[in-house]
């Protein structure tokens, strides 16, 4: 006589393998979670605690007067009494750079109202030209009669 391969003593075995596996699921996964968080909160105090620090250390800065004297100096440009400040009005580095900018900019800016006058112009004739720039050449353009567009009036 053949025994079947699967008995029921195996089955009985594998129903309770099965339940203990369901059991432990769920809070093996919560322990995860509980971990995640646990070094998330960490990571957070950590962060905390550098931030107290950084302040604790600025509020020491903020309480010694050398300091405040060395920022009013650097900052706003404070000058103590008895002491002789000057300001440089002519800085060759920035007039340097200040002529590297403007070689790259473009003709000079036309008044907003110019510019309001000559879209409204555009608008009206219907060129559908961009205002802002053209100056007198726009103008001269319109008194002509000419219609850069190519339709007629």
């Amino acid at each position: 006589m053949r025994r079947p391969q699967l008995t029921g003593r195996a089955a009985i075995l594998a129903v309770v393998v099965c339940a203990i596996v369901m059991s432990l699921a769920y809070p093996v996964r919560e322990y995860i979670a509980q971990r995640r968080q646990i070094a998330e909160l960490e990571e957070q105090r950590a962060r905390g605690l550098e931030e107290l620090r950084r302040l604790t250390e600025q509020n020491r800065r903020l309480s010694d007067p050398d300091y405040i004297r060395q920022q009013a100096r650097a900052r706003l440009h404070y000058c103590g009494a008895g002491e002789k400040c000057f300001v440089v009005a002519d800085d060759p580095a920035r007039d340097d750079r200040s002529d590297r900018k403007a070689e790259t900019r473009p003709g000079p800016k036309v008044p907003w109202y110019q510019a309001l006058w000559e879209s409204t112009q555009a608008a009206d004739a219907g060129t559908g030209r961009r205002a802002g720039g053209t100056g007198q050449a726009g103008r001269a353009a319109d008194a002509d009669g000419a219609d850069p567009g190519g339709g007629s009036r």
